[in-house]
């Protein structure tokens, strides 16, 4: 089975609508961040204060700019699409804009938006498309090598150190390839399997699918999905843990939260819980898993803190601990061989 492939019109505008979070609108800051060559700009409405560091725009001065797709960058706990934001999705497709989306609600399903698109000839793109034909997950060892992107929460940096490391190692001249199993990775790779579309019994066979055989020196880096510890998603995480059955695996770490995001009952786990139990879990289909480093986000912190944190939490965890974006990934690319 081959995987996803999308072909997205560019130049792109980025909807952020409402959305003042980091966290909800990771899908535009990591288009923007990985593929910024494409980005024309954003639209938010009134008021709301965060910016992708890109050029506002209303549809009318993206027509005129050559925008081709709007893409919702934002991802909401339930991924509804709101009233307000159908308003400016037709705006666009009636004026010939592709629609994008990595939500669950699918663009089909609001007959004033596939009017609009009708009438132009606009596209309607939902690239949380479950895959079809999908095995169930044999266990098979696989050649190759495999490295996997582990959360001690959701939106923590699995993507952006997924990216990162696929990165370092190409530019070391290892073999490498970016995996992507969400929405964000796979406009940005343009291609992929969207884990959490997949019927629960198919999730570990999907992660097999997308980390095929491979040449023996070359590693598949693969983008993690929620966490083993997640109360609401920990079954996604633990099907691509076992598909994916990484020889090597980072655990990646937010660590100002006392409660996972939006959970508010649900108290965050430690690295090193989030360490035993992806290695208790993954011997099941590759017995020589190991930890190779740990991944922080550390842009909460006040700036003085941060490096004093990460070495705080090697001395505590005995691995490499880093920040990719303040302290790139050398370390943990050191400790994969």
């Amino acid at each position: 089975m081959s995987l996803t492939t999308i072909q997205l019109k560019a130049p792109y505008l980025i909807f952020l609508g409402e959305v003042d979070s980091p966290v909800y609108s990771k899908t535009g800051a990591g288009i923007v961040q990985w593929r910024p060559e494409l980005v024309a700009g954003q639209l938010r409405f009134a008021g709301n204060q965060l910016s992708l560091g890109v050029p506002d725009m209303t549809v009318q001065q993206a027509v005129k700019a050559g925008v081709k797709s709007i893409i919702i960058g934002v991802a909401p706990v339930g991924g509804k699409i709101e009233d307000e934001w159908l308003k400016v999705l037709e705006e666009a497709a009636k004026l010939g804009i592709d629609v994008v989306s990595g939500l669950h609600h699918r663009l089909e399903s609001f007959p004033g938006l596939v009017a609009a698109a009708n009438k132009s000839g606009a596209q309607l793109v939902n690239v949380r498309t479950p895959a079809s034909g999908l095995p169930v997950g044999s266990g098979k060892k696989r050649s190759g090598k495999r490295l996997l992107m582990v959360g001690t929460d959701c939106a923590v940096g699995k993507k952006y150190t997924a990216l990162a490391m696929a990165q370092a190692l190409q530019e070391k001249n290892v073999q490498a390839t970016f995996r992507a199993t969400g929405q964000t990775g796979i406009m940005i790779a343009g291609s992929g399997i969207p884990i959490d579309t997949v019927v629960a019994d198919f999730v570990s066979g999907a992660a097999e699918v997308l980390s095929p055989d491979n040449a023996d020196d070359h590693w598949d880096v693969i983008e993690g999905q929620g966490s083993i510890l997640h109360p609401g998603y920990a079954a996604v995480s633990l099907g691509l843990l076992h598909g994916s059955q990484p020889d090597a695996f980072i655990v990646c770490h937010e660590p100002t939260r006392t409660t996972m995001e939006g959970f508010p009952a649900a108290a965050m786990p430690t690295v090193q819980q989030c360490i035993d139990l992806t290695i208790q879990c993954g011997k099941l289909t590759n017995p020589a898993i190991r930890c190779v480093g740990v991944s922080v986000n550390t842009s909460r912190l006040p700036e003085k803190d941060r490096i004093p944190y990460l070495e705080q939490l090697a001395q505590e965890t005995q691995l490499p601990c880093v920040d990719p974006i303040l302290t790139g990934c050398e370390a943990l690319v050191q400790n994969l061989f």
